[in-house]
């Protein structure tokens, strides 16, 4: 007796240990998503274990910034933070978005993008903080002072694209009600502001105006072409991070490789650095057109139909069909030439192309008045079948004395 098959549980999968699940939710997570998790979440760390909390020294500091000219003041605040919590929630909210707009931008776009969102927020707080803090009505000095840390500013401004992406009418706050998809990223930003202490407000505020700035359009002059980013995956340093399976070339994600935008919903955006300035020049020049290649006339198939010798086949067959429609289609008296008058119709016919009927009208290697000197026994034989001798001479002469062809000629005409 076979023993008995055991049954596997219906339930295998959804049995998967805690170790496995997370192993698959962290390789969905595309590659420069992931890189920003780890970088933020090591430094942060780092920071722990050694004790360091002199924040002020990497913050953005709009006096330090424009007194001291630090600049990398702009790109260390956004990774470093402040407590495990800051961390762990903007990371959190990152995963998402991060890894909807790299599928659809691919890997080296959404780096280049952070770096122009994290710019501009920078210039932002810059600008609105001097006009806060030197307005002649009620000047707050605190604004230049204020040292803000953390992702947080590029993830409002990714809150906004990801809005304007998914074109969603409106937006659910926490599960709790919906608000108009537009008043989406202002209404977080109030409630995140009465929720939790040391919010920069202006960070936050900065980040939804860059936001809606590159959604309606107004950063496609820095916007590079896909030729500035395939050229830089294509580079041998990078060349073992595009192997990985986690990472999204430029024109592997959506068709039209950005994020739509207010004021282009389908063209590339094109700018100092697209690198289309050969493509919009190259496009004024002609191109050569690569002419169709002739078809076989349906109506006459083969060689054994066609006007002329092999050495007239050259000839295209729309000149062939006009000369030879010419030649059955010629109403002369008996008394004019037959080749001067089917050239004649031809002529007519052809619309001024005369230099390519000519070919086809006389091919090379056929006398003349070949039709002409058709035998006298074969033109009896077609006038006693009932044709007309005129006709007949025309249809031997358009058969180049081809008997059974000429009779096929004349059948068609009858019918």
């Amino acid at each position: 007796m076979p023993p008995r098959p055991r049954n596997m549980r219906p339930n295998i999968v959804t049995e998967a240990g805690v170790s496995t699940r997370l192993n698959q939710y962290w390789e969905s997570i595309p590659f420069l998503t992931s890189a920003i998790v780890i970088v933020c979440g090591a430094i942060y760390l780092v920071c722990l274990l050694f004790g360091y909390d002199s924040f002020a020294e990497v913050c953005f500091l709009p006096s330090a910034v424009l007194s001291r000219f630090q600049v990398y003041r702009i790109y260390t605040s956004i990774f470093f933070h402040g407590s495990l919590l800051h961390v762990l929630f903007n990371m959190m909210a990152l995963v998402p978005l991060g890894s909807e707009m790299e599928r659809v931008m691919g890997s080296v776009r959404l780096l280049y993008v952070t770096v122009l969102l994290a710019t501009s927020n920078a210039i932002l707080h810059i600008l609105i903080a001097i006009l806060v803090a030197y307005n002649p009505i009620q000047p707050l000095e605190y604004f230049m002072n204020e040292c803000a840390i953390g992702f947080s500013g590029v993830l409002f401004s990714m809150i906004v694209i990801e809005t304007s992406l998914s074109g969603a009418q409106s937006r659910s706050v926490f599960g709790l009600f919906n608000v108009p998809a537009k008043w989406y990223p202002f209404l977080l930003l109030v409630v995140f502001q009465l929720l939790m202490e040391n919010v920069s407000l202006l960070g936050h505020l900065c980040g939804i105006i860059s936001g809606f700035a590159y959604t309606y359009g107004l950063f496609n002059i820095l916007i590079p072409g896909t030729s500035f980013y395939s050229s830089i995956e294509s580079s041998s340093l990078l060349s073992s991070c595009v192997r990985r399976p986690k990472f999204i070339v430029c024109t592997g994600g959506n068709t039209s490789g950005y994020i739509p935008t207010h004021s282009s919903q389908n063209s590339t955006s094109g700018g100092i650095l697209s690198g289309n300035v050969w493509r919009n020049l190259s496009s004024l020049i002609p191109q050569r057109e690569v002419s169709a290649q002739p078809t076989e006339d349906s109506r006459f198939p083969g060689r054994g139909r066609t006007l002329g010798s092999v050495q007239g086949q050259a000839a295209s067959g729309l000149h062939s069909d006009s000369s030879l429609q010419a030649r059955l289609l010629d109403n002369s008296s008996p008394d004019q030439p037959l080749d001067s008058s089917a050239h004649d119709t031809a002529q007519q016919l052809s619309g001024g192309r005369n230099s390519a009927g000519n070919v086809a009208t006389v091919p090379a290697g056929v006398p003349q008045n070949q039709g002409a000197n058709a035998s006298e026994e074969e033109i009896k034989k077609l006038v006693s079948m009932g044709f007309d001798r005129t006709q007949v001479e025309v249809a031997l002469a358009a058969a180049d004395g081809d008997l059974n062809v000429a009779v096929e000629i004349l059948m068609s005409q009858q019918g």
